[in-house]
């Protein structure tokens, strides 16, 4: 069994990556999905939030306004702090609940799936780690063509992360995501057959290591896409 750490930049696909990985056959655990799990309607987290930042967060229908609050985090350090310590410990259970239940059936490759996992674990969180990059200006664009970002607002969430070309030094593997679909596809493939060879053989990695990394500490500021623990 091999346990890995996924990870990339606001605006570099990585979302889409860990789609094909899954696609592939690989154990997804996803840190947007457990946050957005644990940010539920009728949820402790959610409660706790509504009581820190106020009812203002939510929606008419009582749900997380994820825009109103990510406004509220990025524009004050000391608000995003609080975020954080509501949010992360219970990300940090929810993915280590869903890796011990891929650990159990004996699912031979699990991808940990953290947005920012080198700014709240470092380098050595994981044995191996996968990132998917984009040089920063195809990020800008993206997110001001895509998401209908002000280039100052995409510089702004990309300034909360590491920059991506620091990330490449960290990372074991990259996966290139500079063209299209079928090019990302196959970049995916690629390592996708690197991380396979001799999985058979591969025993578990040590699982307080690999859940020390389970993805709360890597949920850094609200985002969108890549950037942060609110998710899209």
């Amino acid at each position: 069994m091999k346990i890995i750490g996924l990870t990339g930049g606001i605006g570099t696909g990585k979302s889409t990556v860990s789609a094909m990985l899954r696609d592939l056959g690989a154990t997804v655990v996803d840190a947007d999905e457990a946050t957005r799990a644990v940010q539920a309607p009728g949820s402790e987290g959610l409660r706790l939030l509504a009581a820190e930042f106020g009812s203002g967060i939510l929606t008419a229908g009582g749900e997380l306004d994820r825009a109103r609050l990510a406004d509220i985090a990025f524009r004050d350090p000391e608000a995003r702090a609080r975020l954080n310590a509501i949010v992360h410990p219970r990300v940090r259970q929810w993915m280590a609940e869903r890796q011990q239940e891929a650990v159990e059936r004996g699912d031979p490759l699990v991808v940990m799936d953290i947005p920012l996992l080198f700014e709240a674990r470092g380098a050595g969180a994981f044995e191996t780690v996968v990132l998917v990059y984009a040089p920063e200006d195809v990020q800008v664009r993206r997110l001001v063509e895509l998401r209908g970002m002000t280039e100052e607002a995409a510089r702004a969430r990309m300034a909360a992360q590491l920059p991506i070309d620091e990330k490449r030094r960290l990372a074991t593997h990259v996966i290139e995501n500079t063209g299209d679909l079928d090019q990302l596809r196959r970049e995916v493939e690629r390592v996708w057959r690197q991380l396979s060879e001799g999985l058979e053989h591969h025993e578990p990695e040590d699982q307080e290591q690999a859940g020390a990394a389970d993805g709360g500490d890597a949920l850094g500021p609200p985002r969108v896409e890549e950037g942060g623990q609110l998710g899209r």
